[in-house]
């Protein structure tokens, strides 16, 4: 049974704006019938006690724990600043009224 209609190919590629050749239309249909046919197996299988999840491989953080320390001075941050007024850096408006 065909999952997906040439038509319904047509009409996809035109939403997303792509311009198709006849030979990538019909290969794209091909595909996406494969797909949507595989995806019909898959709904078939019982999968009640299974947990959802995100990924299929375990995460892992990689980002290190936040540590307060010492920044730097405030006068020392602005002490290379091109511009400045007062305790602030001093940039160019870049906003317009």
């Amino acid at each position: 049974m065909v999952k997906i209609t040439r038509a319904e190919v047509e009409q996809v590629a035109r939403l997303a704006r792509l311009e198709l050749g006849e030979d990538e239309k019909a290969q794209l249909t091909a595909q996406l019938d494969a797909i949507l046919g595989y995806m019909e197996t898959l709904n078939t299988l019982d999968t009640r006690g299974v947990e959802p999840t995100t990924t299929v491989i375990p995460m892992v953080s990689v980002m290190r724990d936040d540590v307060v320390r010492p920044s730097l001075d405030r006068e020392d941050a602005l002490a290379n600043a091109p511009d400045r007024e007062g305790a602030y850096f001093r940039v160019p408006r870049i906003i317009e009224d």
